[in-house]
């Protein structure tokens, strides 16, 4: 599973996030989907920037590309980036295991 990280020009640290957020990506999701998904694309934003502040305007975007099916993608809006991905990957893993069948957690 090739893991793409993109973020827009807003966020900070853009390195050292796109390592973190990876590794959450393979951890929640390479057990159970690994094989089965080809690409995994993750897009980071700030929509308001950091001067502006505010609100839920941290968003992940994920889009997955599974062997044999059309792409998946999820979005989630939170006060951090950190929020926004776990956010983004918790819906992700209910939209993969729906796409997959119905599955036993692991």
């Amino acid at each position: 599973m090739l893991v793409q990280i993109n973020t827009d020009n807003n966020i900070q640290g853009r390195e050292e996030l796109a390592r973190e957020v990876e590794a959450k990506v393979q951890a929640k999701l390479g057990d159970r989907f690994g094989e089965r998904l080809t690409r995994v694309e993750v897009h980071l934003g700030d929509e308001n920037s950091p001067r502006k502040g505010g609100g839920a305007d941290k968003r992940c975007l994920l889009e997955a590309r599974p062997a044999g099916l059309q792409p998946i993608a999820v979005s989630h809006r939170a006060e951090t980036m950190t929020l926004a991905v776990d956010g983004a990957l918790d819906r992700f893993k209910r939209a993969l295991g729906s796409a997959f069948g119905k599955q036993k957690e692991h």
